[in-house]
């Protein structure tokens, strides 16, 4: 698939990276439909967190529809559409 990706202060190219996979039970891959960076992205592109490598790839706020889910995924079920929230929990804890 394509991603935007970071390659260094003030710069982002879009690449060719793997293809999402499943790696736990409650997981669900998304095809998105449509995506975008926000405000806090740009921090990253800027440079000012230090955890950043080239490659990495940015941009958490999208939409799309579900397309494989964990055996665990009882809430969503492939075909759905969804909002991807850039902050989430497992919803089982306080």
């Amino acid at each position: 698939m394509k991603a935007l990706c970071w390659e260094g202060v003030n710069k982002l190219s879009v690449e060719q990276v793997p293809d999402p996979e499943l790696r736990n039970d409650q997981d669900i891959v998304v095809r998105l439909v449509a995506g975008t960076t926000c405000g806090s992205d740009l921090h990253l592109i800027g440079g000012y967190i230090p955890a950043m490598r080239a490659g990495d790839v940015i941009g958490h706020e999208s939409v799309g529809e579900v397309v494989e889910t964990g055996p665990a995924v009882r809430r969503h079920r492939v075909g759905d559409r969804v909002v991807v929230s850039s902050f989430v929990g497992c919803g089982r804890c306080w």
